[in-house]
């Protein structure tokens, strides 16, 4: 099965560019509600699986036995933007671990965050492990080697912290393991297919008494309590589930993917934007919030990501976005 229209970009009366896609929307059971393009599609989701790569860091116990806050869990969540409130964080929890930033495997990167940024340049500085976007993640890995009392090399497939995480994924996707890639921080990243992306998204709101279904049940009310930790201001992924109001949790990753999580009506979404394109990623998601009533469709943070217009640098409005009308209406 192809792509789908999803998003398209218009400047003037012509459609200049056109972002196709594949999305699944699953309830708890794992019955598929809803879909686009092809369910079986093999991806590579990136930093939305850091939920899932979150999971035995408190399904373990170990996020209890070091009394970490509901902040902390929605750090370990993140693709943080570097700003103070996330750098700041990250030494606190290696600290209290009784480590340096030495210890992290993601390498240094340069701020998402434009104050923090500049901040940097001004001082001289060059960016560390810190700001890494992934920064938080790699906290709860090491959380977890600690708790495990295993050695820190926690990015290697044949480590404990690794195995964890995989079985995991498999656990929740539904679907075998075929494959992997190693991500952008330097951890493995599994290809799963959409399909299984959006029933392991939706089976983390299994309402259950289980040791699983607590942690994800955790993590889901750490985002949506703190989703400033998740991203940063002016980003997607905290934007919405402030305007979404404690009815979903959401999480971006690279290359055009997106997941949400719906509580309420015990749901799981996975997109996968067969272009990259993050700003066609971000419209499906918000779109489809909509569609399953997780969010206002007048809601001025609603219209921003799904139909926002097209500005060139002096201000003028040159064209608009909207979501394809196949989509939206599916």
């Amino acid at each position: 099965m192809s792509a789908e229209q999803m998003v398209e970009i218009w400047r003037g009366e012509h459609l200049e560019s056109l972002h196709r896609g594949h999305a699944v929307v699953c309830h708890e059971g794992g019955d598929i509600v809803a879909s686009w393009g092809d369910p079986e599609k093999l991806i590579y989701p990136r930093s939305s699986y850091k939920m899932l790569q979150a999971l035995p860091l408190v399904e373990s116990g170990a996020a209890q036995q070091f009394k970490l806050k509901p902040a902390d869990l929605a750090l370990a969540c993140a693709s943080h933007s570097g700003a103070a409130i996330h750098t700041d964080h990250v030494t606190s929890w290696l600290g209290h671990l009784g480590l340096t930033e030495d210890a992290f495997h993601c390498g240094p990167q340069e701020p998402f965050d434009k104050g923090a940024r500049d901040a940097l340049i001004r001082a001289e500085e060059t960016p560390c492990r810190r700001h890494n976007n992934c920064s938080g993640k790699h906290c709860g890995f090491l959380t977890l080697s600690q708790h495990l009392g295993v050695d820190l090399d926690y990015v290697a497939l044949d480590h404990p912290v690794q195995k964890a995480v995989k079985t995991v994924i498999e656990e929740m996707t539904g679907v075998a393991i075929p494959g992997h890639g190693i991500d952008g921080c330097s951890a493995p990243n599994y290809l799963t297919t959409v399909k299984g992306l959006a029933r392991a998204m939706a089976r983390m709101t299994k309402d259950g008494s289980d040791p699983r279904s607590k942690a994800s049940r955790a993590l889901i009310e750490a985002m949506m309590a703190h989703p400033e930790k998740v991203a940063g201001e002016g980003r997607a992924c905290t934007e919405l589930m402030r305007a979404a109001g404690g009815a979903a949790a959401i999480k971006t990753g690279a290359e055009g993917v997106y997941v949400g999580i719906l509580p309420e009506q015990q749901l799981g979404v996975a997109i996968k934007i067969e272009d990259g394109a993050s700003r066609a990623a971000e419209a499906a998601i918000a779109g489809l919030l909509i569609k399953f009533g997780a969010l206002d469709a007048n809601h001025p943070i609603a219209k921003k990501y799904t139909m926002g217009p097209i500005k060139n640098w002096d201000g003028l409005e040159t064209g608009f976005m909207r979501l394809s009308l196949d989509f939206v209406s599916a």
